[in-house]
Formats: C-alpha cells, structure tokens, sequence
C-alpha cells in the first residue's frame, strides 16, 4: 500500500481488485459517483467485456482444435455473439480464384428470408469491399435503404434490403496477414451500428480471421478427405470388378477354347477319316464357339470402355419407325429357327435423338434375348410409343415375350454386370450376362432408364426411355 492511500480508501481498494483480476467492484455505493470513479467502474466492465470476449473466442479455438467444421463455427458464433454486438443476420464471404471474386459461404437469419445465400458471388476489383480491404477498417452502413438510392446498381445491397435488412456492419478477415474475407453483421433496424466500438470489434475480428481460416482449412480437409475416400472406394470396386472380369473372361473362354482344340485335334488326326457332313459340323462348331468368344470379348471391352468414361456418343436423329422395322427384319430370321416370331406394333411417326450404334446394341439385346427365353412358336412383339406423362417428352421403346418371366428376387441385379437368371434360354442359346449391364449404362449415357415388368410365369416386358 502507497504511502499517500489512507486504509480503507475505496480507490485504491478498486485498483488493488482490478490488479488482482476481480472485476465486480462491488454495490454502487461502494465508489463514490465522482469522475475517478465512473472511470474505475467503465474500466471494470470493459476488462469484463474482454474477458468474456476471450473466454468465447477460445472456447471456439477449441472446438476448432477439435475438428469443428466451418459451418459448425459460424453456428455457434450466430448463437452466441449477441452479447458482443446485436444482429439479426449473420453472412460469410470468402476470397476465391487467387482473391479476384468474393463468394458467399455462409448466412443465417432465424426471422428473415434469405436472399444473398451461400454460392453469390461477385468480382472484387472495383467494388467497395476492395477498399475496406485495401484499409483494413470496417465499414458502418446504418441507412442501406439511403445507400441504395445512392448505388442502385449493387445488386447485393438490393437483395439484403428486400431481405428487411437496414444496416450492416462488414468485418475484413485478415489470416496471417493475408486477406481471407469479410463477415458481415446486419439488423433489420437502421443506425444499429451507431455505438458500435470499432477499435473493439477490430480486436475480436483479428482473432476471428483466424479461427473462420482453421476452421475453412478443416472443412477443406475434411471435403478432401471425403473425397479420396470416394476415389479409394471407386477403385476398390473397379479393382473386384476387373478380377470378377479375369475370372468370368477365363471361365468363359476355356469352354469354347476347349471345344475347338478338341475339335481340331479330331479334324487332324490322321487315323480319322471324316466325311463331308462331319468336316461340316465340326467347321460349324468351331464357328459358333468362335462367335461366342467374340461376343464375350466385345462385352467385355464395351463394359470397360464405359466404367472407364471413354462413352462418346454421336447423337444423330433417327426415324423410330425404320429403325425398329429394321431391327425387327435382322432378328426374324434367327428366331425362325426356333418357330419363334417377331412382330412390330405400328410406330407413331418421328424422330429419336441417338447414337444409332449403341442404341442398336439396346435393341438388338433386348430381342435377342426374348427370343432366348419365348417358348418355340410364341411371338416376341416389340414397339415405341410416346414418353407420356412423368417422364417427359421422348420415346419409350419396349420388348415383349412370352417366356417363363422374372422372380422378384432377381429384378434387383438383372441390370448388373454378369447377371443370369435361374431361367434357362429354350434353344440352350449362350449368355455373357453382360448384355443387360451394357444396355443400362448406354440408356443412362443418353439420360434415360431402363426396366421391366414381369410376373412369373406371365412373360416380361423391358422397356427403356430416351428423352426427346
């Protein structure tokens, strides 16, 4: 204690709490209502303020130590700023593209529409939030109706206006001495912002810079993340879809592989003499056993070309009607074979929107299949009809045959690669089960879907769509 303090002397006893960091200086009276003291008790509630301020940033600073992702941030400061500063709405801007545009990335009202919302952005150079940049300072609009008036083309002042927005106070962001963004407090009310301290708010902004630039490092790294887990779970299934692909192409393949060395073998051994029908048969056999492979090959590569976004299309338009007629003609004389027949429902005239190739590899499989499953003597029947209502202008084509239908369980993966039904093909015909996954891959490439109705034992009718 000074030699000058007299015991008991009410300043002293203030000064020696401040030091001692207790800041409630007691009942009113325990001060006299003199200059000093009006002084001592507005540095108590500042040194408060300050304290509470910083209790508030750091628990933030923890929560952001502890992975709290920027939205989650900026949640909590809408929530608990009130205290420091009134507002009815909270908004965030960012720096992108190298600092040349500000971009919204974040806002909350609780009572007023949102109409700047996240995803606005705007050029920088030349707008008046380069010049609180370029100072440092934040900016005070207490009339934005009047501000409008006067900059009538500020399209994001308008929006906040018809929002019910009055005033605004806009914070620059400064990381590490770098220029991040701005957040902006704003109040339904005009000349909220009169009392505001600014050298105050500039303080609790320093610090806010860099809890809003961790807590933007941590979203990014926790998009990044995300992201890589996406990739690593992409080539995981490519990985077991390439292996399922080894394991089908060498299953498949020593079948007919098999079948024509054997078949060679017998052609040349000299101990054998075959006639002119046997030669015939074992040529043909090893024919189809060749076509087999073929196709197999053909899917095989089809299906790899596509998972590995190599699909181009060459949309041309196509008359509906030719194409169908045309495809009908080239599966009517395989289907003869089995007593089956093919019939085309009449076409309503008009173009589709297509890649002819792949939209024939579609069609082809579907009738070709049909026929595997119609019983001998049944008619598989295929056509086109408008898109009609819920899916929009376009065609909707369909293959209908009367074979043994679909179980329930099987609809789910009749679409997926190397797919087969416990259903077997009436003519033994062979099957890659790959036919279904390429037609859905290539429908969908051309914004389409494909389906079917089935009941077993009722036949089944697969369909797919092309938008006009």
């Amino acid at each position: 204690m000074s030699d000058d303090a007299m015991p008991g002397d009410p300043y002293l006893s203030a000064i020696e709490r401040l030091i001692r960091g207790e800041l409630d200086l007691g009942a009113p009276g325990d001060l006299p209502d003199d200059a000093l003291g009006s002084a001592l008790r507005e540095l108590a509630a500042t040194l408060q303020q300050q304290r509470n301020e910083q209790r508030w940033l750091d628990r933030i600073t923890v929560s952001i130590n502890a992975g709290l992702l920027l939205d989650d941030v900026l949640s909590m400061v809408y929530a608990d700023f009130r205290g420091m500063i009134p507002y009815d709405r909270i908004g965030l801007a960012l720096l992108e593209d190298n600092g040349q545009t500000v971009r919204s990335r974040w806002a909350k009202s609780t009572r007023l529409p949102l109409l700047l919302r996240r995803g606005y952005e705007a050029p920088l150079a030349g707008s008046s939030l380069e010049t609180i940049l370029r100072t440092g300072q934040p900016r005070i609009l207490n009339d934005l109706e009047a501000y409008l008036c006067h900059k009538p083309n500020s399209d994001s002042t308008r929006r906040i206006v018809e929002e019910g927005i009055r005033s605004s106070l806009t914070c620059p962001l400064v990381a590490n001495g770098e220029p991040v963004g701005f957040l902006f407090f704003s109040s339904a009310e005009p000349h909220t912002y009169d009392e505001v301290h600014i050298e105050r708010f500039q303080r609790i902004a320093a610090q806010l810079s860099v809890i809003v630039e961790k807590g933007r490092m941590v979203s990014e790294l926790a998009g990044q993340k995300r992201a890589i887990e996406r990739q690593n779970e992409e080539l995981r299934r490519l990985d077991e879809l390439k292996n399922t692909f080894l394991g089908i192409a060498a299953h498949d393949l020593r079948s007919p592989l098999s079948i024509i060395q054997m078949s060679v073998d017998f052609w040349l051994d000299p101990r054998i003499s075959l006639s002119s029908n046997e030669t015939d048969t074992i040529l043909s056999d090893i024919q189809r056993q060749v076509q087999h492979m073929l196709v197999l090959l053909n899917d095989l590569l089809d299906v790899t070309q596509i998972e590995a976004g190599k699909l181009e299309l060459n949309q041309t338009p196509i008359n509906a009607m030719a194409f169908l007629s045309e495809a009908v003609e080239r599966h009517a004389r395989l289907a003869s074979r089995k007593g089956t027949r093919v019939h085309l429902d009449p076409v309503p005239p008009g173009n589709m929107a297509a890649d002819e190739y792949r939209l024939r590899q579609v069609i082809d499989n579907l009738i070709s299949n049909a026929v595997k499953y119609a019983p001998a003597g049944s008619v598989v029947t295929v056509g086109a009809v408008p898109a009609g209502p819920g899916v929009g202008p376009g065609w909707r084509m369909y293959v209908q045959d009367k074979g043994p239908g679909i179980l329930p369980e099987e609809r789910a993966q009749l679409f997926q690669d190397f797919s087969r039904l416990s259903s077997r093909p009436t003519g033994d015909e062979s099957s890659t089960g790959l036919g279904l996954a390429i037609s859905r891959r290539i429908v969908e490439a051309h914004g389409g879907q494909i389906g079917v109705d089935s009941e077993p034992g009722a036949g089944a009718t697969f369909w797919f769509t092309l938008p006009e």
